[in-house]
Protein backbone atom coordinates (compact mmCIF):
# COMPACT_ATOMS: atom_id res chain seq x y z
CA UNK A 1 0.00 0.00 0.00
CA UNK A 2 1.47 3.28 -1.13
CA UNK A 3 1.21 6.51 1.04
CA UNK A 4 -1.03 8.14 -0.61
CA UNK A 5 -3.59 5.28 -0.01
CA UNK A 6 -2.47 5.47 3.33
CA UNK A 7 -3.83 8.95 3.79
CA UNK A 8 -6.75 8.67 1.86
CA UNK A 9 -7.90 5.41 4.46
CA UNK A 10 -6.83 7.55 7.08
CA UNK A 11 -9.25 10.57 5.93
CA UNK A 12 -12.24 8.17 5.02
CA UNK A 13 -15.51 7.48 7.25
CA UNK A 14 -15.66 4.54 9.43
CA UNK A 15 -18.25 3.38 6.84
CA UNK A 16 -16.37 3.45 3.97
CA UNK A 17 -13.32 1.72 5.89
CA UNK A 18 -15.82 -0.49 7.25
CA UNK A 19 -16.48 -1.75 4.16
CA UNK A 20 -12.83 -2.03 2.64
CA UNK A 21 -11.88 -4.33 6.00
CA UNK A 22 -14.75 -6.67 4.81
CA UNK A 23 -13.34 -7.04 1.43
CA UNK A 24 -9.50 -7.59 3.06
CA UNK A 25 -11.68 -10.13 5.40
CA UNK A 26 -13.28 -12.09 1.96
CA UNK A 27 -10.53 -11.82 -0.25
CA UNK A 28 -9.31 -15.13 -1.86
CA UNK A 29 -5.71 -14.00 -0.35
CA UNK A 30 -6.02 -13.21 3.38
CA UNK A 31 -2.40 -12.75 3.94
CA UNK A 32 -2.14 -9.86 1.34
CA UNK A 33 -5.20 -8.45 2.98
CA UNK A 34 -4.32 -8.66 6.48
CA UNK A 35 -0.90 -6.84 5.80
CA UNK A 36 -3.00 -4.09 4.18
CA UNK A 37 -5.04 -4.29 7.67
CA UNK A 38 -1.82 -3.85 9.37
CA UNK A 39 -1.08 -0.92 7.76
CA UNK A 40 -4.00 0.94 8.18
CA UNK A 41 -3.96 3.32 11.69
CA UNK A 42 -4.66 0.98 13.92
CA UNK A 43 -7.41 3.02 16.34
CA UNK A 44 -8.97 2.86 12.90
CA UNK A 45 -9.27 -0.22 12.33
CA UNK A 46 -10.18 -1.45 15.63
CA UNK A 47 -13.73 -0.38 15.58
CA UNK A 48 -14.54 -2.19 12.38
CA UNK A 49 -13.03 -5.27 13.06
CA UNK A 50 -14.98 -5.72 16.50
CA UNK A 51 -18.34 -5.70 13.89
CA UNK A 52 -16.97 -8.48 12.43
CA UNK A 53 -16.74 -10.28 15.52
CA UNK A 54 -20.14 -11.22 15.44
CA UNK A 55 -20.60 -11.80 11.96
CA UNK A 56 -22.57 -15.35 10.96
CA UNK A 57 -19.62 -16.22 7.98
CA UNK A 58 -17.58 -17.88 9.75
CA UNK A 59 -14.85 -16.85 7.54
CA UNK A 60 -14.95 -13.77 8.10
CA UNK A 61 -15.34 -13.42 11.97
CA UNK A 62 -12.29 -15.67 12.43
CA UNK A 63 -10.27 -13.44 10.19
CA UNK A 64 -11.34 -10.74 12.51
CA UNK A 65 -10.01 -12.11 15.23
CA UNK A 66 -6.57 -12.92 13.65
CA UNK A 67 -6.81 -9.50 12.59
CA UNK A 68 -7.29 -8.13 15.85
CA UNK A 69 -4.76 -9.89 17.29
CA UNK A 70 -2.47 -8.48 14.77
CA UNK A 71 -3.77 -4.97 14.83
CA UNK A 72 -3.89 -4.87 18.73
CA UNK A 73 -0.18 -6.40 19.11
CA UNK A 74 0.90 -3.36 16.73
CA UNK A 75 -0.85 -1.03 18.54
CA UNK A 76 0.74 -2.16 21.88
CA UNK A 77 4.48 -1.92 20.73
CA UNK A 78 3.51 2.02 19.74
CA UNK A 79 1.24 2.40 22.06
CA UNK A 80 0.44 0.34 25.20
CA UNK A 81 -2.19 2.76 26.68
CA UNK A 82 -4.39 2.33 23.83
CA UNK A 83 -3.96 -1.65 23.29
CA UNK A 84 -4.91 -1.62 26.86
CA UNK A 85 -8.34 0.27 26.83
CA UNK A 86 -9.06 -2.42 23.72
CA UNK A 87 -8.16 -5.17 26.08
CA UNK A 88 -10.81 -3.21 28.47
CA UNK A 89 -13.41 -3.15 25.96
CA UNK A 90 -13.60 -6.56 25.36
CA UNK A 91 -13.32 -7.13 29.40
CA UNK A 92 -16.25 -5.07 29.52
CA UNK A 93 -18.38 -6.81 27.03
CA UNK A 94 -18.18 -9.85 28.88
CA UNK A 95 -19.49 -8.37 32.07
CA UNK A 96 -22.90 -8.83 32.67
CA UNK A 97 -23.61 -5.33 33.68
CA UNK A 98 -22.47 -4.25 30.02
CA UNK A 99 -25.85 -5.26 28.65
CA UNK A 100 -23.94 -6.92 25.44
CA UNK A 101 -22.99 -10.86 24.73
CA UNK A 102 -19.09 -10.56 24.11
CA UNK A 103 -19.22 -12.65 20.64
CA UNK A 104 -15.61 -13.25 20.00
CA UNK A 105 -14.29 -11.60 22.87
CA UNK A 106 -12.46 -14.47 24.44
CA UNK A 107 -11.30 -15.48 21.11
CA UNK A 108 -9.77 -12.23 20.40
CA UNK A 109 -8.32 -11.50 23.66
CA UNK A 110 -6.31 -15.09 23.43
CA UNK A 111 -5.22 -14.20 19.87
CA UNK A 112 -3.70 -10.92 21.15
CA UNK A 113 -2.09 -12.21 23.67
CA UNK A 114 -0.34 -15.21 21.43
CA UNK A 115 0.96 -12.43 19.37
CA UNK A 116 2.07 -10.26 22.57
CA UNK A 117 3.63 -11.64 25.71
CA UNK A 118 3.51 -8.67 27.75
CA UNK A 119 -0.45 -8.43 27.70
CA UNK A 120 -0.36 -12.64 27.96
CA UNK A 121 1.46 -12.13 31.22
CA UNK A 122 -1.31 -9.35 31.91
CA UNK A 123 -4.22 -10.78 31.01
CA UNK A 124 -3.89 -14.61 30.78
CA UNK A 125 -5.13 -14.73 34.56
CA UNK A 126 -8.19 -12.85 33.34
CA UNK A 127 -8.95 -15.29 30.63
CA UNK A 128 -8.38 -18.51 32.96
CA UNK A 129 -10.95 -16.65 35.38
CA UNK A 130 -13.98 -17.14 32.60
CA UNK A 131 -13.36 -20.46 33.11
CA UNK A 132 -13.87 -20.53 36.85
CA UNK A 133 -17.11 -21.52 38.54
CA UNK A 134 -15.98 -18.97 41.50
CA UNK A 135 -14.88 -16.34 39.12
CA UNK A 136 -16.01 -14.92 36.38
CA UNK A 137 -17.64 -18.07 34.84
CA UNK A 138 -19.33 -17.94 30.83
CA UNK A 139 -22.41 -19.42 31.46
CA UNK A 140 -23.52 -18.99 27.71
CA UNK A 141 -22.38 -22.23 25.94
CA UNK A 142 -21.28 -19.94 23.03
CA UNK A 143 -19.11 -18.04 24.50
CA UNK A 144 -17.74 -20.87 26.23
CA UNK A 145 -16.89 -22.05 22.73
CA UNK A 146 -14.88 -19.13 22.25
CA UNK A 147 -13.61 -19.44 25.64
CA UNK A 148 -12.32 -22.84 25.30
CA UNK A 149 -10.83 -22.07 21.59
CA UNK A 150 -8.91 -18.84 23.57
CA UNK A 151 -7.61 -21.04 26.51
CA UNK A 152 -6.52 -23.69 23.39
CA UNK A 153 -4.96 -20.72 21.51
CA UNK A 154 -3.17 -19.47 24.34
CA UNK A 155 -2.12 -23.02 25.68
CA UNK A 156 -0.38 -23.84 22.25
CA UNK A 157 1.56 -20.64 22.27
CA UNK A 158 1.93 -19.27 25.67
CA UNK A 159 0.88 -21.82 28.16
CA UNK A 160 3.08 -20.80 31.48
CA UNK A 161 0.52 -17.76 31.30
CA UNK A 162 -2.88 -20.08 32.32
CA UNK A 163 -2.05 -20.40 36.26
CA UNK A 164 -4.51 -23.65 36.98
CA UNK A 165 -6.75 -23.59 33.99
CA UNK A 166 -5.85 -27.12 32.91
CA UNK A 167 -8.38 -27.87 36.66
CA UNK A 168 -11.55 -26.28 34.84
CA UNK A 169 -11.27 -28.47 31.54
CA UNK A 170 -12.62 -32.00 33.03
CA UNK A 171 -16.40 -30.57 33.15
CA UNK A 172 -16.07 -29.32 29.76
CA UNK A 173 -14.32 -32.72 28.62
CA UNK A 174 -18.11 -34.28 29.90
CA UNK A 175 -19.94 -31.75 28.02
CA UNK A 176 -23.18 -33.01 26.01
CA UNK A 177 -21.84 -30.53 23.08
CA UNK A 178 -18.70 -32.21 20.52
CA UNK A 179 -17.86 -28.26 20.25
CA UNK A 180 -16.78 -27.82 23.98
CA UNK A 181 -15.66 -31.10 23.81
CA UNK A 182 -13.43 -31.04 21.10
CA UNK A 183 -11.81 -27.76 21.95
CA UNK A 184 -11.66 -28.67 25.82
CA UNK A 185 -9.43 -31.89 24.14
CA UNK A 186 -7.35 -29.45 22.34
CA UNK A 187 -6.40 -26.87 24.72
CA UNK A 188 -5.62 -29.30 27.49
CA UNK A 189 -2.88 -30.86 24.84
CA UNK A 190 -0.07 -29.06 26.37
CA UNK A 191 -1.02 -28.31 29.75
CA UNK A 192 -0.80 -30.72 32.75
CA UNK A 193 -1.59 -33.78 31.68
CA UNK A 194 -2.22 -35.16 34.69
CA UNK A 195 -5.64 -33.72 35.24
CA UNK A 196 -6.78 -34.62 31.94
CA UNK A 197 -5.28 -38.03 30.79
CA UNK A 198 -8.01 -39.96 31.81
CA UNK A 199 -11.00 -38.20 30.19
CA UNK A 200 -8.87 -37.65 27.09
CA UNK A 201 -8.43 -41.48 26.99
CA UNK A 202 -12.46 -42.14 27.65
CA UNK A 203 -12.64 -39.42 23.86
CA UNK A 204 -9.85 -41.38 22.14
CA UNK A 205 -12.90 -42.96 19.64
CA UNK A 206 -15.39 -39.50 20.33
CA UNK A 207 -17.49 -39.54 16.65
CA UNK A 208 -18.66 -35.72 17.59
CA UNK A 209 -17.74 -33.73 15.00
CA UNK A 210 -17.15 -29.64 15.19
CA UNK A 211 -14.91 -27.66 13.11
CA UNK A 212 -11.41 -25.66 14.62
CA UNK A 213 -9.76 -22.45 13.37
CA UNK A 214 -6.01 -23.11 13.32
CA UNK A 215 -3.44 -21.75 11.30
CA UNK A 216 -5.73 -19.68 9.35
CA UNK A 217 -7.94 -22.20 8.43
CA UNK A 218 -11.23 -24.01 9.05
CA UNK A 219 -10.85 -27.69 9.45
CA UNK A 220 -12.91 -30.43 10.13
CA UNK A 221 -12.19 -32.44 13.09
CA UNK A 222 -13.82 -35.19 15.55
CA UNK A 223 -13.33 -34.87 19.36
CA UNK A 224 -11.54 -38.25 19.41
CA UNK A 225 -9.28 -37.34 16.78
CA UNK A 226 -8.52 -33.82 18.74
CA UNK A 227 -8.35 -35.88 21.87
CA UNK A 228 -5.66 -38.51 20.10
CA UNK A 229 -3.59 -35.55 18.97
CA UNK A 230 -3.66 -34.10 23.11
CA UNK A 231 -2.28 -37.25 24.62
CA UNK A 232 0.27 -36.94 21.78
CA UNK A 233 0.75 -33.47 22.74
CA UNK A 234 1.60 -33.78 26.45
CA UNK A 235 4.00 -37.12 26.02
CA UNK A 236 5.78 -34.42 23.99
CA UNK A 237 5.79 -31.40 26.75
CA UNK A 238 6.56 -34.46 29.41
Amino acid sequence: MNTERTNVEHRMGGRQLKKIILQLLQGGDFAKGLEEIRRMPPRQAVNPLFSFLCSLDEQVKWRAVTAMGKVVADLAGSDPESAKVVMRRFIWQLNDESGGIGWGCPESMAEIMAQNERFAGEYGCILVSYLQPEGNYLEHEMLQRGLLWGIGRLAHTRPQYLPGAVAFLPPHLDSSDPHLRGLAAWAAGPLDGAKTIKKLRQLTDDPGCLTLYRDGRLIACSVGGLARGALETQLEVR
